[in-house]
């Protein structure tokens, strides 16, 4: 498996520099960080006293990865899933909270292990997930990116304002659609018919 600081970097990479779309619910973001978590954090970039859209801006590639390896990776206790699951996880993580984790714990209910679904990694879910490496060792990661990608799919069917993400203008796999098939095999991945029919019904 590649080092937690290079899944950061690449995280970094995929969530590009600033925006502040009204639709995206952590508002103000830059690399991934929002604006909300440099104020939970208490990241007072700027040294002025106050948190605020100024912070998101000065922050830096490698402020964004440590606050990643940190706060969503370390603390949240990833490193103890297989490593195959970790960096999907991972970048999950990132992207959606502790839903990542509850993605994770949703498949391994549906593989028969006992997991409460409450988004913490402790000892029952790592145990579980264990027992779903030694099941499914090779499709595991599949199974779990799979799951991932349709919880964007039911979020997006869920709220209009977020299907951009998940459909490009063009019709096309949007930006969550795509990070989700990084993480799964080609064999896996939706053709373009299939994602067309995936989100007909969004007009």
């Amino acid at each position: 498996m590649q080092a937690v600081q290079e899944i950061a970097k690449e995280i970094v990479a995929r969530e590009g520099g600033f925006v502040n779309d009204p639709d995206g619910p952590g508002g103000a973001t830059k690399f991934g960080v929002t604006i909300h978590t440099l104020k939970r954090l208490g990241m007072d970039l700027t040294r002025d006293g106050i948190v605020d859209i100024a912070d998101v801006k000065a922050l830096t590639r490698q402020d964004a990865q440590s606050v990643f390896v940190e706060h969503y990776f370390v603390r949240p206790n990833l490193s103890n899933l297989p490593s195959v699951l970790q960096a999907s996880v991972f970048d999950m993580f990132v992207n959606a909270g502790s839903n990542a984790v509850k993605v994770l714990q949703r498949l391994l209910l549906e593989m028969g292990l006992e997991v409460d679904v409450d988004g913490a990694v402790g000892p029952q879910t790592i145990a579980a997930a264990e027992k779903a490496y030694e099941m499914a060792p090779d499709y595991i990661a599949d199974a779990y990116g799979i799951a991932r990608r349709n919880y964007y799919y039911r979020l997006a069917d869920a709220r209009p304002a977020s299907r951009k993400y998940a459909r490009r203008n063009d019709g096309g796999k949007g930006g969550w659609i795509i990070r989700a098939e990084h993480f799964i095999g080609k064999q896996y991945h939706l053709s373009p018919a299939e994602h067309t029919a995936r989100t007909s019904s969004w007009g």
